[in-house]
């Protein structure tokens, strides 16, 4: 638990260095929102309903920072937005199959936090904040000292209304292989045109933004990274020098 929070507030302090604002996203979420995000209807199976309230539980906190703007007309001079959204996020993992749907790397429930950009209607733009988004997770990884390898992802890997994706796969020992612990993605205006999120540009034109996100840490699955790189011959885990300042500058667990 201590590690765990360790690691968050970690990246809700760099992010927060780097102007994003910072917002507990809401977990339970509204079907309009997940059909903004585009997670509905085509991955249903997916998602946990609540039908009794007409509401469901979102697998990560770009949902709720989609649904804030929803429908609004946003100033030019508001461009861009950052949002950095911490959130419990839930899964069903249907289909999921092999020995780490037990154990700490495939779970139905975890702790996220989202990086989340609404930009101009620019692919310059857009291409910039990607490799912002890219670098803050590659900053993480550096800090922590873990190795990772970044993956440019093929169109047929990537989702529904993706323009570009990189997914970064972190070294396990135990599996002698890197596994994915953060998805980087340009969705250029797809997300708003859906959500119906807009701005009016310098010519007094109303365009749709685009947005774009990418994970900043998201637990279980890098706290295992975290265990297995760093335990010691004495089964203690030795603290990343930059969690140790929110541990009581502790070298050891």
């Amino acid at each position: 638990m201590l590690l765990e929070r360790a690691v968050h507030s970690y990246a809700l302090d760099l992010l927060a260095h780097r102007d994003f604002r910072l917002v507990s996203a809401p977990s339970l979420v509204k079907r309009e929102a997940l059909v903004g995000t585009g997670f509905l209807p085509g991955h249903g199976e997916e998602i946990y309903e609540l039908p009794a309230d007409e509401l469901f539980l979102a697998g990560t906190a770009e949902v709720a920072l989609v649904g804030l703007h929803a429908g609004e007309m946003l100033p030019l001079r508001d461009l861009p937005l950052r949002y950095a959204g911490i959130s419990p996020c839930f899964r069903r993992e249907v289909g999921s199959a092999g020995r780490d749907v037990r154990g700490l790397l495939r779970v139905h429930q975890f702790e996220k936090v989202e990086q989340f950009v609404i930009c101009e209607a620019d692919e310059k733009q857009s291409a910039h904040w990607h490799a912002e988004l890219l670098d803050t997770a590659e900053t993480v990884l550096q800090s922590l000292g873990l190795a990772y390898e970044v993956v440019e992802c093929a169109t047929g890997d990537m989702g529904l209304g993706k323009f570009r994706m990189n997914d970064i796969n972190t070294w396990f020992p135990s599996l002698e292989r890197y596994r994915e612990t953060h998805s980087c993605s340009t969705l250029h205006d797809w997300q708003a045109r859906r959500a119906n999120i807009r701005y009016k540009d310098a010519e007094g034109r109303v365009r749709f933004a685009h947005t774009l996100n990418n994970t900043a840490v998201a637990t279980p699955r890098l706290l295992a990274a975290i265990l297995e790189n760093f335990q010691t011959a004495e089964h203690h885990v030795r603290i990343p020098k930059v969690l140790r300042p929110y541990l009581g500058d502790r070298e050891l667990l």
